[in-house]
């Protein structure tokens, strides 16, 4: 599978939730694909245009709050909202875009969004850890479908945890890992380059010292 195929596969559950949250109980695959592509590009451009802002900002690609705000005033996240050069033109700090946005992300028009993605409860759910993280639906689901309830069964994939680098041990040879092998065949390399420029060289001094004659 394709990196692209696999990404879209992984973004298609959340596009489904979002539109169960917005209302919609049933779609076309065709249209569904059309949202998994934009949704895909959207997120390419946010993530792409703050990395360029956090490496324009201060020289680094670890982003900040500002430069994750000003990747979104790029895409249009946040309106109405004036630009940054105007903003420090007129010596004033417009937040109105930011607003409307925080107001949307808390308010009751994502409330089912951001129930299904773990970040507050049903209705009727009692909070026994109170201030504890919630379980996404992605994570709840990989406990679902594994027996032990751990994620050993994903380690090593894009869903689990990065798995530990063993190195390879090699049977039946002077060297124990492959990058041994592989410093043994450069060092072959470049002993078999050596041998061919000396047979070179000999030749040419032959071919100089020979005498000439005449035709």
């Amino acid at each position: 599978m394709s990196p692209n195929a696999l990404q879209d596969s992984l973004l298609r559950p959340s596009i489904l939730h979002i539109l169960r949250a917005a209302g919609f109980n049933a779609t076309r695959p065709a249209a569904l694909d059309t949202l998994v592509d934009l949704a895909s590009r959207y997120i390419v451009l946010l993530a792409s245009q703050t990395a360029s802002h956090a490496f324009a900002n201060h020289n680094d690609v670890v982003p900040t709050v500002m430069d994750v705000r000003m990747a979104l005033q790029d895409v249009g996240a946040l309106r109405p909202q004036i630009g940054i050069m105007e903003e420090q033109s007129r010596n004033e700090e417009d937040t109105r875009g930011m607003d409307a946005f925080l107001k949307w992300m808390t308010g009751d028009e994502s409330r089912e969004i951001r129930r299904i993605a773990g970040m507050v409860g049903s209705e009727g759910d009692v909070d026994v850890e109170a201030g504890s993280e919630r379980e996404d639906f992605l994570t709840a689901l990989k406990k679902k479908h594994s027996k032990t309830g751990e994620e050993s069964r994903f380690q090593g994939t894009v869903l689990g945890k990065g798995a530990e680098v063993k190195p390879v041990r090699l049977e039946g040879g002077h060297t124990e890992s492959i990058e041994g092998w592989e410093a043994q065949l450069r060092d072959r390399k470049q002993i078999v380059k050596s041998q061919s420029s000396r047979k070179s060289s000999s030749a040419l001094l032959s071919s100089v010292g020979s005498p000439l004659t005449d035709a």
